[in-house]
């Protein structure tokens, strides 16, 4: 399990390089889940990370560190179903508006996250 959790972190990396270089994709992902209700796509796929990460916890090198990042994908995958699109939208609307340099910074800090996750697993 740790070899899967190694293996998100990957990912998570790789999507943070890719908002680096190029923000725009960013954005286009944005203007996806603004759509209808598209933002309930992003529950199920954190709720996964979730159980994984809390599954796997234990195999890890530092179980604390994954254990919280898999407790944090659990409440914002309940948080995306709890608040729904109408009290998300306003928000994707807001980091929309946001400079590049930020949505830069943001995917920066996923960047680091992911590398975490790899270290830890």
């Amino acid at each position: 399990m740790a070899i899967v959790i190694q293996i998100l972190g990957i990912v998570i990396v790789a999507i943070g390089i890719v908002y680096i270089i190029k923000p725009s994709v960013m954005n286009r992902m944005i203007e996806f889940f603004k759509k209808g209700n598209h933002l309930y796509i992003a529950a199920p796929v954190r709720l996964t990370f979730a159980v994984v990460f809390l599954l796997g916890a234990r195999e890890c090198k530092y179980f604390w560190v994954i254990f919280a990042i898999g407790i944090l994908f659990l409440i914002t995958g309940v948080l995306v179903l709890v608040l729904g699109p109408k009290k998300l939208t306003p928000m994707l609307e807001w980091w929309l508006k946001q400079p590049t340099l930020l949505l830069r910074l943001m995917a920066f800090i996923a960047v680091a996250i992911g590398v975490v996750i790899i270290i830890c697993a």
